[in-house]
């Protein structure tokens, strides 16, 4: 079993809340993530005896997460967000599949333990290379993402972010470039 429940809500201030759970059958734990978003959250771990128990935890935790106002953000009312690493080459080398496989194991980590998203897919295109993320809030994933990127000392010379809601892929706007520009193009 490895399914996540995640889940979110604005609190009175209007600031974005998450809260996440899952079953980690390496170490027979339940795993409980939360705090607002873009901020290092919160984790709490309980022993559980079996994937049985942890499946009664995951349900007690969706209903309580319900009942205290906190529901999946469909797809359609997140944005993506993409990293992208301009190359040498058009295909990338061996270092840029290095460079992908790092980068995205750092944003996969990133993103999550500050309710920021998920890592949907990378893709090397003509002189770039693209990590798809799909995030709740634009601004705050571009900031956790440079923040990341120079933390995990990911090339950020040769890095821009470009962002788009998820029902319009074909409308990215630069968020960050490293070198002058005015647009983004994947």
């Amino acid at each position: 079993m490895s399914d996540i429940i995640r889940v979110y809500k604005r609190d009175d201030e209007g600031s974005l809340e998450f809260r996440e759970a899952w079953f980690d059958e390496e170490d027979s734990q339940f795993v409980v993530n939360y705090g607002a978003v873009g901020h290092q959250s919160k984790t709490q771990e309980t022993d559980v005896s079996d994937a049985a128990a942890a499946e009664g935890l995951l349900d007690a935790f969706a209903a309580q997460c319900a009942e205290d106002g906190y529901a999946v953000i469909p797809d359609e009312e997140q944005y993506w967000v993409v990293v992208q690493f301009a190359l040498k080459t058009r295909e990338g080398t061996a270092r840029d599949r290095h460079l992908a496989d790092k980068a995205s194991d750092a944003l996969i980590s990133h993103l999550a333990w500050r309710g920021l998203g998920v890592v949907d897919r990378t893709e090397f295109t003509d002189f770039k290379l693209n990590i798809f993320c799909l995030c709740p809030d634009v601004n705050k994933a571009v900031s956790a993402i440079k923040v990341c990127a120079r933390g995990e000392d990911l090339d950020f010379t040769k890095l821009s972010i470009g962002a788009a809601p998820y029902t319009e892929p074909d409308t990215f706007k630069l968020k960050h470039s490293a070198k002058p520009a005015n647009s983004f193009s994947l």
